[in-house]
Order: C-alpha cells, then sequence, then structure tokens
C-alpha cells in the first residue's frame, strides 16, 4: 500500500549553508569534536534556520558567528539554489545555499570549528572526512563545481 502523504519522511529542518570564498578558494571548515552534528568532519559555514527568519539574514548571522566576518567586509554574497538533501538516515534536509567573499584572510572561528583552510575548489576532494553533503552544496554554484 502506498504511503499517505502525511507519512512520507519530512523535512526535519531546514539550514542554511554558506560557501565563503577569498581570492578564488573556498574555506573548508572542521567541524569541533564537541558539537552535536557532524563533529570532526569539513564543512562550510552551516545553520539552522531559525522560525521566523529570513534565510538571507540567518546566513549572514552564522557566517558571522561562525567566522567573525561582518556584512561590511563581504565582497559578494548572493543565494543559490534550494536543496533537498538525505542524511544517513534517509531523513531530506532543505538546505538554503549561499556564495560569500571576503579579501580577509584571517578569521576567528567559533567554538563549533576547531580550524579552517582556504582550498583550490579542485582540491576540495583530497580532503578526508567531509561532511557527505558538501559536494552537493560546493556543486550547486558553477563557481565551486568540483
Amino acid at each position: 500500500m502506498p504511503a499517505q502523504p502525511e507519512q512520507q519522511a519530512a523535512v526535519p529542518g531546514t539550514v542554511v549553508a554558506v560557501v565563503l570564498a577569498w581570492r578564488g578558494r573556498i574555506g573548508l571548515f572542521k567541524r569541533g569534536r564537541h558539537v552535536g552534528h557532524d563533529a570532526g568532519l569539513w564543512h562550510c559555514v552551516t545553520g539552522f534556520l531559525e522560525d521566523g527568519n529570513h534565510a538571507h539574514a540567518q546566513a549572514l548571522l552564522k557566517l558571522y558567528e561562525a567566522t567573525g566576518i561582518s556584512v561590511a567586509e563581504l565582497v559578494d554574497f548572493r543565494p543559490g539554489p534550494v536543496l533537498d538533501l538525505p542524511d544517513a538516515r534517509g531523513n531530506r534536509w532543505r538546505a538554503h545555499t549561499f556564495r560569500a567573499g571576503t579579501e580577509r584572510k584571517k578569521l576567528r572561528l567559533s567554538w563549533e570549528y576547531d580550524t579552517y583552510r582556504w582550498v583550490r575548489p579542485r582540491s576540495v576532494v583530497r580532503f578526508d572526512g567531509q561532511a557527505p553533503w558538501l559536494r552537493a552544496i560546493l556543486g550547486a554554484d558553477r563557481a565551486f563545481t568540483i
């Protein structure tokens, strides 16, 4: 018997995902070992989309919280596609993607991240321990297609 619409896997959450660029490189951020999700994995800047917040504003807030980069320090900020991505349990997450550019190389990381690296897009494949959805986020923007 086919599943009724209300029985189908719901989107467990909506997130923003920001790919930060500096001089043709993208920032990869290693999640801290004390975070509850994707601990120890390479990420872009991410965060839950809080109820009532607009994705654009939430992305700018998460970028500032994660890296210390303010709106004034951005040379580019644009939305990308909205993606529905599976997690390890088969749930689908809605991700509002964004691309940001800065001229600031040195970042101030929040407690959620242990370290970061500026990487050429073609070199991303060499990084072991990536979040399983990272390539889909990077591939959503042709500038970062790997």
